[in-house]
């Protein structure tokens, strides 16, 4: 069997954040040591964790075509939005800036927790 290269980036393709992040990261009940090795797990299976993380000196991939550009600013907004889904309504309140990247509000996360 021969396989084919997809044209569409697996985190494209996620039709409901909830069903593989089941938690709703809150205040009140803070569980964000399990929410966030869900997040990253997550992440990792739909190859964005240089999103939330970066990656080690000297492996780090800087988009150098316009068409690479565009797909790291998609799948960055891809998973903004994967965060922001499943966050309480009162965090996103918190964390949420205009043109904000992902790693951005990861960041904004982890330094609330």
């Amino acid at each position: 069997m021969v396989e084919t290269k997809s044209s569409v980036h697996p985190a494209l393709v996620v039709p409901n954040i909830k069903a593989n992040i089941p938690i709703t990261l809150e205040m009140a009940n803070v569980q964000y040591s399990t929410w966030a090795e869900l997040f990253k797990i997550h992440a990792r299976s739909h190859r964005v964790l240089d999103h939330i993380i970066p990656p080690a000196k000297g492996k780090e991939k800087v988009p150098s075509t316009d068409e690479e550009k565009e797909l790291w600013s998609t799948l960055d907004a891809t998973v903004l939005s994967w965060i922001y889904s499943t966050i309480s309504n009162e965090l996103l309140q918190t964390i949420i800036e205009p043109d904000s990247t992902t790693m951005d509000a990861w960041n904004r996360l982890r330094d609330i927790f």
